[in-house]
């Protein structure tokens, strides 16, 4: 049932978290209800901004006792639409920046925890500060929140050598659908008593409750690294390039993302304080880095050894090796940039898939083809993290024939079909790290086993048996 928006929410929030921290209906909501790609524009009852554990169950129950859907929300930098409330204006979005404190350091144990707020920025800097790393890297670092990117499983660029979101938890602390909190922060690295109930809420954009803190795992911080942009004549070559890698450094290679000439080309157009230092003439580039904790390893030798024997037989057709950290910077920003990109060349209907990394070539070719079979006048790019198999495949389109999210949805259903299609033919999953939220809930059903639907739908009505936990998110209609 809908909650008038003056039957006295407002003022029991406010009792709360405080007036000042409670966004009635009329109030500015714009920067909460809309995602961050502008295609999902939603309503709310309120926005609150809880500052503590103890406010966030506070509100929780309240919204639990009268019925009223929450919308947790972090830095609202996803891609899905995940942190975005429906049009119907009958759900409280949860606002987590006020949760922002780093509570302790163990470098000893390798292990910080943080509240759900905190910046993924500040993280590794506070990692930083106890000559620690926090391996977690993504474009959005600056101002996504450590409790989105558990919520999503996030992955990033360092996925290769340390693992997704979901291998860097240790434990979480998490206020439940009824306001009642689950606390396992302790930060073990061995407990085998029972279920390992983290695991639940990685990953499960807010569904079954709201994550407000998590102990993470630190590393040692790199002291050294090398970095090099390369051109390849085609995909098939990174997967090479990858092996020999392997073969030369072991898990000193970091990370190995691609990038197609397309994808290149579009940050070349739409970001122009970003400088490409190649003529963009190979059909794929591909940026490697290498890092370890011993300041005294060569780690240019063997890179600059596995490249030059490459360039000898046409693997490689140029290399740009970064000389200093502002050159690996500046080649890092060309990979950081796709996104920003991508958005400004036109409506992109984008996709998280993840294949077998084998299968990876194959998975390329064909999508590219049958996307521009599908739709000729699609600009189709990609980039992703071949060392692990997720590619990411972007169908562009003209902004000025498809304006908005209603007009490509056709066009889009169509992308989609054809990228399922090829992601579950080759033993994929259409989401490696961005979600599923309300852009993939219907794809989901589509593609993924009933069995498996059923049980995370059963996780779902008992852990959230009223269902007004983050509703309309992940779970496809009629699961």
């Amino acid at each position: 049932m809908a909650v008038a928006a003056d039957d006295g929410l407002v003022e029991e929030l406010a009792g709360l978290v405080g007036r000042p921290h409670v966004l009635a209906p009329g109030e500015d909501h714009a920067p909460y209800v809309v995602d961050w790609r502008g295609r999902y524009h939603g309503k709310a009852l309120a926005v609150v901004k809880p500052a503590s554990t103890a406010e966030v169950a506070a509100v929780v129950a309240l919204c639990a006792r009268r019925g009223i859907a929450i919308v947790p929300q972090g830095g609202n930098t996803g891609m899905c639409g995940a942190a975005t409330p429906d049009a119907e204006g009958r759900s409280v979005v949860l606002r987590l920046d006020r949760l922002n404190r780093v509570r302790a350091v163990n470098p000893l144990a390798n292990s910080i925890t943080v509240e759900a707020g905190c910046i993924l920025q500040a993280i590794q800097e506070a990692a930083a500060g106890v000559d620690r790393l926090f391996p977690l890297s993504l474009g959005a670092e600056g101002s996504c929140q450590i409790g989105g990117n558990i919520a999503t499983n996030a992955g990033g660029t360092a996925v290769l050598r340390y693992g997704n979101t979901r291998e860097l938890v240790l434990g979480l602390e998490v206020v439940l659908p009824d306001g009642s909190r689950l606390d396992r922060l302790q930060g073990l690295r061995k407990n085998s008593s029972g279920y390992d109930l983290k695991q639940l809420f990685i990953g499960a954009e807010g569904t079954l409750g709201v994550v407000t803190a998590a102990t993470l795992k630190l590393f040692p911080r790199p002291r050294v690294s090398a970095l090099a942009m390369v051109a390849l004549p085609e995909i098939e070559a990174a997967l090479t390039l990858l092996g020999r890698l392997r073969d030369a450094v072991g898990d000193r290679l970091t990370s190995l993302e691609a990038m197609s000439r397309g994808q290149v080309e579009v940050i070349a157009e739409h970001v122009p304080d970003v400088p490409i230092p190649f003529a963009l003439e190979a059909p794929w580039y591909l940026l490697i880095e290498l890092t370890d904790t011993l300041a005294s390893t060569n780690l240019r030798t063997p890179l600059e050894e596995v490249l030059a024997a490459a360039l000898e037989e046409g693997l490689v057709t140029d290399a740009v090796l970064a000389e200093s950290g502002a050159q690996a910077g500046a080649l890092w920003k060309i990979r950081h940039s796709v996104s920003e990109g991508s958005k400004r060349a036109g409506y992109v209907v984008s996709h998280d898939s993840v294949v077998p990394i084998e299968n990876a070539p194959l998975f390329a070719r064909n999508v590219e083809r049958r996307i521009l079979e599908e739709v000729p006048g699609a600009r189709v790019v990609m980039h992703g993290h071949v060392g692990d198999g997720n590619l990411h495949v972007l169908a562009i389109l003209d902004a000025r024939q498809f304006p908005d999210a209603v007009t490509a949805a056709p066009v889009a259903r169509r992308i989609n079909a054809v990228v399922d299609d090829e992601t579950a033919a080759l033993g994929g999953v259409i989401s490696a790290e961005h979600g599923i939220g309300i852009s993939n809930r219907d794809r989901l059903g589509r593609v993924t086993d009933p069995v498996e639907l059923l049980l995370m739908r059963r996780v779902k009505d008992l852990l959230d048996p009223t269902g007004i936990m983050n509703p309309g998110k992940v779970h496809p209609p009629g699961a």
